[in-house]
């Protein structure tokens, strides 16, 4: 009989949002009436941009004439995307990123997986707690850690409790780690990081040969010009880090799928034999080997984002998604909630009312005011007592949700 990878068997029950998908099924079976309003999921609600769309009828077109077809693209991504991706992400902040060095992908979530490929199993990894779950539950169906114990954490992981104590910023561990996984602005808090900031884990991940694997998928909505978008604003960054975008968000590709890696060629790590190893190569051929690339329509339209007219688009859907966190700040603010994020971020972080944990205020919020959010035990242990709401929706329904939860809730 074929054998199966035993470490999927050490996975907690069900992954976080469909386990939110089940109770929410559950609930309208026996409530058909029910008005459900989802701010749970951070999934995009507004059409895509018109630039995006232009681009890519145009790409669909040029698939119909044998002259300009295109059948198996690179799998690294398409060089005039790469080249704006260069230019505009990170040439225009001051950021030594060249083309060669950015791989174009179906997603940063799938990246933020896949990088496990070319990594061994016996790095020390670090997590912030609580955290996007994605990046444990990778490591754990790669064999990277053991049980759990009586708290939900993995043994083998290293955590990094972050709380409205210390802003839900994590400190630097004071032990050696080999990959540290940062995410700014965060999901699921909403917290933001400062050059200071960054520097000081660069700082850290230099002196330990250590990789920062840094989540930016949400930087479009830093607004505060002192913030950096990119851990490659940080002098040094290049010699320890890999950054995962996403085009999710900032130009709703969430059902389009695009996004990109950039892995620099001067990063390396150690093979068994203690040579040195340029990651760039090892994720090349991964790359190669796994993945035939995004399609060439979806990469003319992630090309149109960087058009004029494509970036006035994507301001304005972000501004409409940063209004949308305000209206929901203010709301839960003046109700008496505490209420963290929400600002340079599109995610709310909010302390659950009266005690509940964090699970029971997801139902009794389900059921009294059939708004849908995130418990915040589901992003780790120490998410306890915490709840993400998101502003990925129509303003219609954002309104309505905060009239329903501040008519229901004194807390």
């Amino acid at each position: 009989m074929a054998t199966i990878n035993d470490n999927y068997l050490k996975l907690k029950a069900g992954y976080l949002f469909p386990e939110i998908a089940r109770r929410v099924n559950t609930f309208v079976e026996g409530n058909p009436e029910a008005k459900i309003i989802k701010l749970g999921i951070g999934d995009v609600t507004e059409p895509l941009p018109e630039a995006c769309r232009t681009a890519m009828i145009k790409a669909v077109e040029d698939m119909g004439d044998r002259s300009t077809f295109k059948g198996y693209g690179p799998e690294q991504g398409y060089g005039w995307l790469r080249e704006k991706i260069a230019a505009q992400d990170f040439q225009a902040r001051g950021c030594d990123i060249d083309a060669s060095e950015i791989f174009v992908s179906d997603g940063a979530k799938c990246d933020t997986g896949n990088i496990l490929d070319i990594f061994g199993k016996n790095n020390k990894i670090a997590v912030t707690d609580p955290v996007y779950p994605v990046y444990v539950d990778t490591n754990v169906m790669a064999g990277h850690t053991g049980e759990t114990n009586d708290k939900g954490e993995y043994n083998g992981l290293v955590y990094l409790p972050i709380s409205a104590d210390n802003n839900f910023i994590a400190d630097i561990p004071r032990e050696k780690v080999d990959l540290i996984y940062l995410c700014f602005p965060n999901n699921p808090t909403g917290a933001t990081a400062t050059k200071a900031y960054l520097k000081a884990w660069v700082d850290y991940a230099k002196a330990n040969d250590s990789i920062i694997f840094f989540d930016a998928a949400y930087e479009a909505f830093i607004t505060d010009d002192s913030l950096p978008h990119s851990i490659y604003e940080i002098e040094g960054a290049k010699d320890c880090a890999i950054e995962f975008r996403s085009f999710s968000k900032n130009a709703g590709f969430t059902g389009t799928r695009c996004a990109f890696t950039v892995v620099p060629k001067q990063l390396t790590a150690k093979a068994s034999d203690g040579s040195e190893v340029e990651l760039w190569k090892l994720w090349n051929r991964r790359q190669s080997t796994k993945f035939n690339g995004v399609s060439y329509v979806v990469q003319r339209g992630a090309e149109a984002v960087y058009s004029e007219a494509g970036k006035a688009q994507i301001k304005a859907l972000v501004d409409f998604y940063l209004e949308n966190a305000q209206i929901i700040c203010d709301k839960l603010t003046s109700a008496g909630f505490e209420v963290y994020g929400g600002v340079n971020a599109p995610y709310i972080w909010l302390k659950t009312p009266h005690n509940l944990s964090s699970w029971d205020f997801f139902d009794k919020l389900l059921q009294t005011t059939n708004v849908v959010g995130t418990p915040g035990s589901g992003f780790g242990a120490a998410g306890e007592g915490y709840f993400r709401i998101s502003a990925f929706n129509s303003r219609e329904n954002v309104e309505e949700a905060m009239k329903r939860i501040t008519e229901q809730f004194k807390a």
